[in-house]
């Protein structure tokens, strides 16, 4: 078995408020030297078989991101054992 990973984050221009609300909390645990937070997704993809690396490309561009607002970037090698 395989396993692919998709990693799903807002574009960089895209406001990101989840992650401004994280970074405004920070200073309140005295974390002072974090500037900047972003919040994503991670979506691991198990197959059967070897991953058609094509074929998650499209499933990530169709159906996990939103291609307008998000980007994703794909992890591919992991061997699952069962």
């Amino acid at each position: 078995m395989a396993r692919v990973v998709v990693d799903v984050m807002l574009k960089p221009e895209i406001l990101d408020p989840q992650g401004q609300a994280v970074a405004n909390a920070l200073p309140r645990l005295d974390v002072t030297d974090v500037t900047s937070v972003r919040i994503g997704r991670r979506i691991e993809l198990e197959f059967s078989g070897d991953a058609d690396l094509d074929r998650v490309r499209e499933i990530a561009d169709k159906l996990l991101a939103n291609p307008v607002i998000e980007d994703f970037t794909i992890h591919a090698g992991e061997q699952v054992k069962a």
